[in-house]
C-alpha cells in the first residue's frame, strides 16, 4: 500500500459499503445472522464508530461504545474488507480507539466480546481471556471476552 489510510468517524452514508464489509467476511469471521445485529447496531447503537479509508474507499469500519457507570469502554464491531485483511489495518483502527479511550479520564477498563477467529489478533494487541461461551454468535462462533492488560495513559 503506497497510499495512506484515513481514519475518519462514520456518517449513516457509509452503511451499505460496511454491510458489504461485513458479507465479505462471512462465513470465515462473522455468521450470516450478525447481519441484522450489524444493521441495528450502525442504526441505534453507534457511539463512537470510526471507518478506514484508502484512496477515498471505505475498506474498515472498528466502534467503541462506552458504559460510563462501570467506567468501561467496549471496543465493538471491527470489520476489514478480505482484501485488506494481515495489512495492518486493524491494528491502525485499534490504535486509534485504544488513543482516545487513554483521553477519557472516567473510563477505567477496556474489553472486547470476538469469536475464536480474531481471538489471537486481540491477545497480540495487550488482551486477555476473560472467559469464552460456545456457540455464542451463532453455532460454530464463539464468544470470547477479553480484557486490555495495559494501564490507561493519565493525562
Amino acid at each position: 500500500m503506497n497510499s495512506a489510510i484515513v481514519i475518519r468517524k462514520y456518517k449513516p452514508e457509509d452503511q451499505s459499503i460496511l454491510l458489504q464489509i461485513i458479507k465479505n467476511n462471512i462465513p470465515k469471521y462473522f455468521a450470516e445472522t450478525e447481519i441484522d445485529d450489524y444493521i441495528t447496531y450502525l442504526d441505534e447503537e453507534v457511539q463512537d464508530y470510526f471507518v478506514a479509508e484508502l484512496d477515498d474507499k471505505i475498506i474498515a469500519g472498528a466502534g467503541i461504545n462506552y458504559d460510563k457507570d462501570k467506567q468501561l469502554a467496549k471496543i465493538s464491531w471491527d470489520i476489514v474488507d478480505t482484501e485488506f485483511h494481515k495489512q495492518g489495518i486493524g491494528t491502525l483502527l485499534l490504535n486509534h480507539r485504544l488513543e482516545i479511550i487513554a483521553n477519557r479520564k472516567n473510563i477505567k477498563s477496556i474489553i472486547v466480546r470476538t469469536s475464536q477467529h480474531a481471538y489471537a489478533f486481540y491477545e497480540k494487541n495487550g488482551f486477555k481471556l476473560l472467559e469464552r461461551h460456545k456457540d455464542y454468535w451463532a453455532e460454530g462462533f464463539d464468544m470470547y471476552k477479553m480484557s486490555y492488560n495495559r494501564k490507561l495513559v493519565d493525562k
